[in-house]
């Protein structure tokens, strides 16, 4: 997906498109719950349901906010618990961005996943 077709896209639906930018802001804060970790819940639930520009989006945003690899498994090891062998091939995939990033690779993330206003 371009980002040119998003924007316009945000742009005819504001409050929808808008709507779950400011949730997903509003989610991922330090509160009550420490980011990090609803930040890997989120992961373990994408990776269950298959999404891997989220997967790549919700790994990249873990490593930034300072998720260790031990930490990381923990949470790929409930996402292969709860979605079984294709949970596993899925967890595989957040593993690998995982150390790509530890690689200093930049990930890009599809427009759609993208936490920005």
């Amino acid at each position: 997906m371009s980002k040119g077709l998003y924007t316009e896209f945000r742009k005819l639906s504001p409050k929808v498109t808008g709507g779950l930018v400011r949730m997903r802001e509003e989610t991922f804060k330090d509160v009550a719950v420490p980011a990090k970790y609803k930040i890997l819940a989120a992961l373990t639930v994408v990776v269950v349901t298959k999404c891997e520009p989220c997967i790549n989006a919700y790994t990249k945003m873990a490593y930034q906010v300072g998720v260790t690899i031990e930490e990381l498994l923990e949470f790929l090891n409930v996402a292969m618990t709860e979605g079984g062998c294709p949970g596993e091939q899925w967890a595989l995939k957040a593993y690998q961005v995982y150390k790509e990033l530890q690689d200093g690779k930049e990930i890009e993330e599809e427009v759609c996943c993208k936490f920005e206003g």
